[in-house]
């Protein structure tokens, strides 16, 4: 059977994650090479790079703050240089430090957004207008059901996931033609991953209304559905066992 993704280039932010790590490791399953981004945890996402060689793609493993000035392009740059150019942007890193919406203050939120919305705008932006070119190109920017409910992380994280919502919309209509989609995947309440709130045992399973919590390949199973589908564009679709039932 012929891979969906074969000889296609990819880039996974934040890929030393559950969640991250689960989709590089999907792509390479469809036949793309992958490049891996992280910011703490090498150790991580060298081991989801040795899964991808094994499955006899290319890997390549950069470290990125994606806070700082620039490095959503920079990334970008980098990749490119080392890959060729992007064929699938994958925006999955995020920030999300838990606070009440009074101890928010401004350092936080405008931290919180170089993370999740400046960066992936620059991400976009750099990869973008070579996808149009080339007539192909798949973007996936994760955001969660925070985005439609507020959360419990807070208002800085809420409100930087909905910003993807309108930034993804507004450029899928005017790439649609060519060949590329853009869509949103939007998780809550994943086992396995970082961003889990309610402390190391995290929430009680008995919010969600399957009974379970979600496991990362729960949402690289639909993420990679939506990157192989070119029919599916301009869309949010939410995975999360039911609690916002949109």
């Amino acid at each position: 059977m012929a891979l969906p993704l074969a000889g296609r280039r990819a880039l996974v932010t934040g890929a030393s994650g559950g969640i991250g790590g689960a989709v590089a490791a999907g792509l390479a399953q469809a036949g793309a090479d992958v490049a891996l981004t992280y910011s703490g945890h090498r150790e991580d996402a060298e081991t989801v790079s040795q899964t991808i060689t094994d499955l006899g793609r290319r890997a390549v493993v950069v470290k990125s703050d994606l806070g700082a000035a620039g490095a959503g392009r920079d990334v970008v740059e980098q990749v490119s240089g080392t890959f060729g150019p992007l064929d699938v942007l994958v925006a999955n890193a995020g920030a999300g430090v838990q606070r009440p919406w009074d101890d928010v203050d401004d350092g936080l939120w405008d931290q919180t957004f170089a993370v999740n919305v400046t960066a992936t705008w620059q991400m976009t932006r750099a990869a973008l207008p070579g996808m149009i070119e080339r007539g192909f190109g798949r973007i996936l920017y994760v955001s969660s059901v925070a985005a439609f409910t507020g959360g419990i992380v807070g208002p800085h994280y809420a409100a930087s996931k909905a910003a993807l919502h309108g930034l993804m919309h507004h450029l899928a209509a005017r790439a649609a033609g060519s060949g590329v989609t853009i869509n949103t995947i939007a998780p809550a309440l994943i086992a396995g991953t970082r961003m889990l709130p309610g402390g190391p045992d995290g929430p009680d399973p008995a919010r969600v209304p399957v009974g379970h919590l979600g496991q990362p390949a729960d949402i690289a199973g639909m993420a990679l559905a939506m990157l192989t589908n070119p029919y599916l564009t301009s869309k949010v679709i939410t995975v999360d066992g039911g609690i916002y039932p949109a």
